[in-house]
């Protein structure tokens, strides 16, 4: 059986009582809730936006700090997409990594982006 909701205090509450179940003698076995963050979408343009922002500032810093002035973006890539359970110490992966056991998460992306320099 799988239980889905939002209300994250009920589940968790279900699956604290779980135990409770197991010694009146009900064989059941429970695994751990799962979190998920249900406005991915939305917060991956948000976090590319500011990304690419970050990006054109620290290109500028760099190109003042040259006697440079910042040209035109020739090209931009998106990294990997890393949610991981907020102040852990879990790895971070090439291939992005999406943590569901910790209910507070911190997100980052990472933008690429090539400038002309004038």
């Amino acid at each position: 059986m799988t239980i889905t909701s939002r209300n994250i205090e009920a589940i968790e509450a279900v699956s604290r009582q779980i135990s409770e179940l197991i010694n009146n003698g009900i064989e059941i076995e429970s695994g751990n809730p799962r979190y998920y963050y249900t406005k991915l979408n939305d917060l991956k343009i948000e976090m590319l936006k500011e990304a690419s922002e970050d990006a054109r500032n620290r290109a500028s810093v760099i190109a003042e700090g040259s006697k440079s002035s910042l040209g035109g973006l020739t090209k931009s890539n998106m990294g990997v997409f890393q949610i991981v359970g907020q102040n852990s110490d879990e790895d971070y992966s090439w291939g992005g990594s999406f943590n569901t056991s910790s209910k507070e998460k911190t997100a980052s992306i990472t933008v690429s982006s090539t400038y002309n320099i004038k």
